[in-house]
């Protein structure tokens, strides 16, 4: 008599190696289905935006093209979940579910919610952590509370044991003995709707192999230059991992061994690389889960409770140039285009843009979350609510009001040779290094030479960086009180 099939339900888990929910299901010996379910009405409001749905389109490509090798096929359907795995399971007699834990709340609700009525039906219905190195839950402070600051969170997590090692990729997966039905991928329609999509093709290869590709990448020179390098956008410098993670086409497990096994080829001490440079960027990923899990209301609300009434500003005209790149100020400039380009932006970048947006501009850093939403292929709810809070100083482990980024000397700094602004701001490539950053104070005729004029080719500064820094400072000083 032939085992009934097992599900595996993928979500941000698009991977074949290291994954849990599937492993779990070639452990029970059963044929397998694996499953992905489209229900953006179910993480509203925080459905994917435009970059993350084409990303997620290439990705589940890629993802079917791999099960096939293996014999098997992704079965593709639209929400709602509970409903549709109902579906599945009377189509298929399949009596049990596996899939990967996620950590948005409205997700946690929804996940708790399905398992809860699948068990109720004679379902086993069973999920596993894929996504990070130690859940929300599992980490707290002596208080037995969770924490709010990094440092001692991430020295907290290193005290533990290392992570299991990563679980290995089946070799072929058990097809059921007749395939329930499945969407085409297109009519998911989750590519952009004009040529968007092709400035993010010529930037990435989504799915598994391109992470792995990444890595390899990475880990070439990961303990020579990472630290030096990390902050300058004229050149691929860090992990560009970001979009795979967040997708699951990479595990922290993954990551974590490939750094703990390339230190142990050089010699390096065990406790020079856990505490090296990249591995705290890891560290931080997992630092916005645990506070987002902790802390659901933070996508929308400050952690800060004194920062509610904070005199942000209305202005449709900034934030359209903020978005569209057109600020008059050069390497803010240069990273709203690599955004919008690529769908993908250097963090240092991210910090000086993210800085202008709530500090010199006053406006909402929620306007600037809810764009690096829409535009970011990372796009990844913990992360950028971690980002957006730390920059306009109303979240944990937050930047203190008093710094506002310099967008000229950060520029001058972080991009020294202007490449980075040469490469998305072209019609400034003429001017010399000197004015670069800062081409509103060049002389006219160096401005003629290049063939810029301010106003026509580029624009004027929005505002006064000077000017703008004191009345942030002023606004800011109002609310400094200690959080709540």
């Amino acid at each position: 008599m032939k085992l009934a099939p097992a599900i595996v339900w993928f979500r941000h888990d698009l991977r074949l190696a290291d994954n849990p929910a599937l492993h779990a299901a070639m452990q029970s010996g059963k044929a397998v289905i694996p499953l992905f379910i489209y229900a953006p009405e179910e993480e509203t409001p925080w459905h994917p935006g435009a970059a993350s749905r084409w990303w997620l389109h290439e990705s589940l490509a890629a993802l079917d093209a791999r099960l096939r090798e293996l014999g098997s096929r992704l079965i593709i359907r639209f929400g709602p979940a509970l409903a549709t795995l109902r579906e599945i399971a009377k189509e298929t007699h399949a009596d049990e579910v596996f899939w990967n834990r996620r950590y948005e709340p409205a997700v946690i609700t929804r996940d708790r919610q399905v398992k809860e009525a699948l068990r109720c039906d004679g379902l086993s219905a069973e999920s596993f952590n894929g996504a990070l190195l130690h859940e929300p839950w599992t980490i707290q402070n002596q208080s037995k509370k969770p924490f709010q600051v990094f440092t001692p969170f991430w020295k907290h997590c290193l005290a533990k044991p290392d992570p299991a090692e990563p679980l290995p990729a089946p070799k072929i997966l058990p097809a059921p003995p007749k395939w329930p039905k499945s969407l085409a991928l297109g009519e998911l329609e989750l590519e952009p709707k004009f040529k968007w999509g092709d400035g993010l093709r010529v930037a990435w290869q989504p799915g598994e192999a391109g992470a792995t590709v990444n890595l390899d990448r990475f880990l070439a020179k990961a303990f020579d230059d990472y630290t030096d390098h990390r902050n300058r956008p004229d050149f691929v410098g860090t992990s560009r991992l970001s979009p795979y993670l967040h997708f699951g086409e990479i595990s922290p497990r993954q990551v974590w061994h490939g750094l703990r096994q390339l230190a142990l080829k050089r010699g390096l001490p065990v406790e020079q690389w856990r505490r090296s440079q990249f591995v705290s960027e890891i560290g931080w990923r997992e630092f916005s889960h645990h506070l987002l899990f902790h802390f659901p209301q933070t996508p929308t609300e400050p952690l800060r409770a004194n920062f509610k009434n904070f005199p942000w500003r209305k202005d449709a005209a900034w934030l359209r140039a903020w978005q569209k790149g057109r600020t008059g100020y050069p390497i803010v400039d240069a990273g709203m285009r690599e955004l919008f380009a690529t769908g993908w932006m250097h963090n240092r970048v991210r910090m000086i843009v993210a800085s202008f947006l709530a500090k010199d501009l006053l406006l909402d850093w929620q306007e600037g979350a809810r764009w690096f939403w829409d535009t970011l292929v990372d796009a990844d709810l913990a992360q950028n609510t971690l980002g957006w809070q730390w920059t306009a100083g109303c979240g944990a482990d937050a930047a203190p009001y008093f710094r506002v980024f310099n967008p000229t000397s950060q520029g001058e700094k972080f991009d020294p040779h202007g490449q980075y602004v040469r490469k998305w701001c072209p019609e400034l490539a003429q001017l010399p290094g000197e004015w670069l950053h800062k081409p509103w104070e060049a002389p006219s005729k160096i401005m003629a030479h290049a063939g810029v004029e301010l106003g026509r080719d580029y624009p004027e500064p929005i505002v006064s960086h000077a000017i703008a820094r004191e009345v942030a400072l002023e606004a800011f000083a109002t609310i400094k009180s200690p959080a709540a």
